[in-house]
C-alpha cells in the first residue's frame, strides 16, 4: 500500500478524522450546526453538516455524478446542484394539524416553497442502505466542508471572496465581496456550499472558526454522543489526527481522486461476514462489499481495514493497541487536542470581563 500523500503546502492545517464505526446517524452534529449556523431567510434549506445513508444519493442527490474539482491538475466546473436536489427547507400544515379540530383524519405533510409535495430531501433515503435480506448493510456517513488544501471553490471564484487563511488553513468567505455568481458551487466536487437566494451570496461550513479562535472545538464535532469526530492541527505529530492518517494509516480522504486534497478523514467501516443460504457465515466475503468501499476512499482503504482487524486480533490475543485505544477514546477531550475548551466556561468568562 503506498504511503499516504503529505499536503502540497507546508502551513498549519485543522483538519478532522470521523470514526465511522462509531457513527449511529443519531443527527445530534447536524442540528447542532443548524441551529448555530443556517437559521436566517434563505437558509432554510442549508446543512452545512449531513449525515447520510451509504450506500444512497445522499444530499445534493447524487452529488457524486455532479462533476468539479481537478482532472490532470486542471479545473474542472461540474453541475450547479438546484434547490430540488438539495431539498429541505419545507413548511408544515401545523394549524391544520394542531388547532384545526380534525382529529386523527390529518398528518403533518411538507411542502416545497412552491406549494408542491418535496421530491428529495438531505435523509431522504435513510436507513435503505444496500445489499438484500440476509446481507443488507449500511453506514452512516458526516459530510461537512473538506476545508481542502487545494479548495477548487477558491480557485474559481471570479471575485475573490474566497479564501484559505493561513493560520489554520479554514477555507472562509468573505459576503461583502461575493457576487452570487456560484461558480464555487459547480468548482466543489462534494458539493457542500450552497446558495442563499435572499441574500445572493453562497454559503458553507466555516469550521466554526469563532469557537476555534476561543479553544472550543467546531459544533458538530463537540455535540456527536459517539464519541467520533476528532479535531486537531494535522501538522501536530504527536496528535491523534496526524498519527491516524500518517502513522497507523487507518483515516483516508473521501474521494481523493477530485484532487482538492481533502482535510476531512474518515476511518472505514468494519463489516460482517456474509451469511450463505443456511445462515451460516462465509468467512470469506464481508457484507459490505470491498469495492464499493474502494469506491469511496480509493485503494488504500484495503490496508486500513486490514490493519484494524489485525489490531483486534493483538487485543483479542491478550496484548494492547495504542491505535484502538485512540479510536476508542477514554477521555473524550482527547478528541480535541487544543480545542477542549468548555463554551460556557468561555462564555462565563466573556461575560465576566464586560
Amino acid at each position: 500500500m503506498a504511503p499516504p500523500r503529505r499536503p502540497s503546502n507546508s502551513g498549519p492545517q485543522i483538519a478532522l478524522v470521523f470514526d465511522l464505526n462509531k457513527c449511529m446517524g443519531c443527527q445530534s452534529c447536524s442540528i447542532a450546526c443548524k441551529m448555530l449556523w443556517t437559521g436566517e431567510p434563505g437558509e432554510e434549506h442549508q446543512w452545512w453538516c449531513t449525515v447520510n445513508t451509504m450506500p444512497g444519493r445522499g444530499t445534493p442527490r447524487d452529488w457524486e455524478q455532479m462533476g468539479g474539482g481537478y482532472r490532470d491538475g486542471d479545473l474542472v466546473l461540474g453541475q450547479e446542484p438546484t434547490l430540488e436536489e438539495f431539498g429541505g427547507g419545507w413548511s408544515f400544515n401545523k394549524e391544520e394539524v394542531f388547532f384545526g379540530g380534525k382529529g386523527q383524519s390529518v398528518h403533518l405533510e411538507p411542502h416545497t416553497p412552491e406549494g408542491t409535495p418535496p421530491q428529495w430531501g438531505p435523509n431522504w433515503d435513510e436507513d435503505q442502505g444496500g445489499g438484500e435480506f440476509p446481507n443488507a448493510y449500511f453506514f452512516y456517513l458526516p459530510r461537512i466542508c473538506n476545508h481542502c488544501t487545494r479548495p477548487a471553490c477558491v480557485e474559481a471564484c471570479p471575485t475573490g471572496a474566497m479564501y484559505k487563511r493561513e493560520q489554520d488553513g479554514i477555507v472562509l468567505r468573505d459576503e461583502d465581496r461575493c457576487s452570487g455568481s456560484r461558480q464555487c458551487m459547480r468548482a466543489c466536487p462534494y458539493k457542500k456550499i450552497y446558495f442563499n437566494h435572499a441574500r445572493g451570496v453562497s454559503q458553507h461550513c466555516n469550521l466554526c472558526f469563532p469557537r476555534l479562535e476561543q479553544g472550543i472545538a467546531p459544533a458538530c464535532a463537540r455535540n456527536c454522543p459517539g464519541r467520533l469526530a476528532f479535531v486537531g492541527m494535522l501538522d501536530d505529530e504527536k496528535g491523534p489526527i496526524h498519527r491516524l492518517v500518517y502513522e497507523w494509516e487507518v483515516a483516508l480522504p473521501l474521494h481523493g481522486e477530485y484532487g482538492t486534497e481533502p482535510n476531512v478523514f474518515y476511518v472505514p467501516p468494519m463489516s460482517p461476514y456474509k451469511l450463505r443460504g443456511d445462515r451460516s457465515m462465509d468467512m470469506e466475503t464481508m457484507r459490505i462489499p470491498p469495492e464499493y468501499l474502494e469506491s469511496l476512499f480509493g485503494p488504500r482503504v484495503h490496508g486500513a481495514l486490514e490493519k484494524l482487524q489485525s489490531e483486534i486480533e493483538v487485543v483479542k490475543g491478550g496484548g494492547r493497541s495504542e491505535l484502538l485505544d485512540t479510536l476508542i477514546v477514554y477521555e473524550w477531550k482527547t478528541l480535541f487536542g487544543p480545542f477542549g475548551e468548555e463554551p460556557a466556561v468561555v462564555d462565563a468568562v466573556r461575560e465576566g470581563a464586560r
